[in-house]
């Protein structure tokens, strides 16, 4: 991991190279003052050379000029340095969100993977900033104070490292610790952004019911159990700071005494004792800034480990090696033999079932619930994969097939649809976004949703706010038909696209459906058999598979399952099937 970890330095290793060199500098400059102040106290003053103070004073406000660049270099550049590593892993872990499959969000909360994109990256951009530059420095600090101590007095420097290694030793200690606190609070953290992300997007359902004050208590569960974890990790915090101090402060306090004593017996002179002293604080504060960054590497890690767990997650649906294209698409989709549960744990929803949609033919689908419609939609696209069987578009199996190329053959409209916040245009230019507003208009149009559009003040760049909020269900239907007219697919999936909706509306997007299913290969899902009556074929399943096939009058006069559900919508009926 830590591999990782140092992998995204390698684009920004001129300019992270550069802060350390800069940092490197600070440091040596650090290092000269108090071999200066010895020289002026043994030498200058006894010695009243007025000159050589000139000079000492001259020379460290030219070092400390310098100080300042290397200081703003450190400031700006080494955090720039930090945010573009963030910004790389941020869009390495985007990327490799694209490319998991729909079981991985079925399984994970939008708001714990939206503070894995923010909250942890945060984290370990800090991290990648302070973390080797202030080990760097600490390092050249101490070696550097090290040697320069032990020319001044051998017997002292040895007091002051029986210190360091207690420090050490107590940090060792606390580190098991402040790394269990430091993954609860991260985990709390994403609970918190879960819960919010929940009830934002869900407060007008939450109003329809007035259950605010059951979205308060729920709110206040999490954040109480967040308040807990960053107490617990500011509880580990404080007790590895006022530890360490206490060492530190031993130190100082021993060094001091210890001097005293040295100075009495004549083994060292005030001017020696001063530049020990002045030592011991540059000595301490290396030892300081690495007891701050073990806080900082606790939390960055913890925030990189969440990280890298969801980049080690494989996609299961990719390419295989040699993924052929899906070109000169008639649309001929066939299931041979497809066996499919959505994890090893249940019962298949489908079991050795066999179909096929000839080209260029509407077929719908229709039964009660649960009987595996809706799965049928999403194994033709590979949202899933089959468990066992084969599924084939135009005789080829579709995991030979590349997957952009399959899906850019697809399209696909349901009953919950999806916009993105932005404008009316933005969403119908998602189905190809290469589109001109010419084009954009045209697929408006076709949809019956262009007057409406133009009726409003911007336009088609009137803004659909959050998911839509602001269009009827119907306007949002339409614009997601626009969007599949825009893409023009081959194949053409309808899954409950009308069930939601009321007469008017229903009619009116059944026109567009007509529309653009017109020389496409068209599944329909449908629970509402208004919308089924003029496909060419009506395939009736339940849960031991195809019970009845055949046209809407076919089905009638067989008086099977079909006419029975047709009754129960259009009479008032209710079959044995669905009581």
């Amino acid at each position: 991991m830590i591999k990782q970890f140092f992998s995204y330095y390698k684009p920004h290793r001129f300019l992270f190279f550069m802060d350390l060199f800069i940092a490197f500098i600070m440091a040596v400059i650090d290092l000269i003052f108090p071999m200066f102040s010895r020289q002026f106290i043994n030498d200058f003053i006894p010695n009243r050379s007025i000159h050589a103070m000139i000079v000492f004073s001259t020379v460290i406000v030219i070092l400390y000029v310098i100080k300042i660049g290397c200081n703003y270099f450190v400031g700006y550049y080494g955090h720039v340095v930090g945010s573009r590593i963030e910004h790389d892993m941020r869009n390495d872990l985007f990327r490799h969100l694209q490319k998991l499959e729909f079981s991985f969000f079925d399984n994970h909360k939008t708001g714990q993977l939206m503070n894995r994109l923010t909250g942890d990256l945060n984290e370990v951009a800090e991290l990648a900033h302070h973390g080797p530059e202030d080990l760097f420095i600490s390092v050249i600090m101490l070696i550097g104070s090290f040697f320069i101590l032990m020319t001044i007095n051998w017997q002292l420097t040895v007091i002051v490292f029986v210190f360091v290694l207690l420090t050490i030793y107590f940090s060792i200690v606390m580190r098991k610790q402040m790394m269990t606190s430091f993954r609860k609070l991260r985990q709390r953290q994403a609970d918190i952004n879960a819960q919010l992300e929940s009830s934002i997007s869900g407060i007008r359902l939450a109003r329809s019911f007035a259950n605010e004050n059951y979205e308060n208590e729920k709110f206040l569960r999490t954040n109480r159990a967040h308040l807990e974890s960053r107490k617990d990790a500011f509880r580990a915090i404080a007790v590895y700071t006022s530890g360490n101090s206490f060492f530190l402060d031993m130190m100082s306090l021993a060094s001091m005494i210890a001097g005293g004593v040295f100075v009495f017996n004549g083994q060292i002179d005030y001017g020696d004792l001063v530049a020990f002293l002045l030592y011991i604080a540059y000595f301490t504060k290396p030892i300081r800034s690495l007891i701050q960054l073990t806080q900082q590497l606790q939390s960055g890690m913890a925030g990189f480990e969440r990280f890298a767990e969801t980049m080690a997650v494989e996609p299961t649906i990719k390419d295989v090696f040699d993924a052929q294209s899906l070109d000169d698409v008639k649309g001929i989709i066939r299931f041979e033999d497809v066996t499919f549960a959505y994890t090893s744990d249940d019962d298949p929803v489908l079991n050795k079932f066999n179909f096929e949609v000839p080209a260029g033919k509407t077929v719908a689908m229709v039964g009660p619930s649960g009987v595996g419609k809706t799965t049928i939609s999403q194994l033709i696209p590979r949202y899933y994969d089959v468990t066992g069987g084969e599924i084939y578009i135009d005789n080829q199996p579709i995991k030979q097939l590349k997957l952009s190329s399959l899906r850019e053959n697809i399209g696909v409209v349901q009953q919950d649809v999806f916009l993105f916040y932005g404008t009316i245009k933005d969403n119908i230019l998602y189905g190809r976004p290469d589109a001109s507003i010419e084009e954009v208009v045209e697929a408006a149009k076709a949809a019956y949703i262009h007057e409406f559009i133009m009726s409003l003040d911007e336009g088609y760049d009137s803004f659909v706010g959050e998911r839509g909020v602001k269009l009827s269900g119907g306007q949002k239907q339409r614009i997601a038909i626009a969007r599949v007219f825009l893409k023009n697919p081959a194949i053409l999936i309808l899954d409950e696209a009308t069930s939601a909706l009321d007469s008017e509306n229903e009619f009116a997007i059944q026109k567009s459906i007509e529309v653009l299913s017109k020389d496409r290969t068209t599944l329909v899902i449908a629970h509402r058999l208004s919308t089924v009556i003029s496909a060419d074929e009506i395939v009736v399943l339940t849960d031991q598979g195809i019970a009845e096939r055949g046209s809407h009058d076919k089905l009638l006069n067989a008086d099977g399952l079909y006419a029975k559900l047709y009754k129960a919508q259009f009479r008032g009926y209710i079959p044995d099937v669905l009581a």
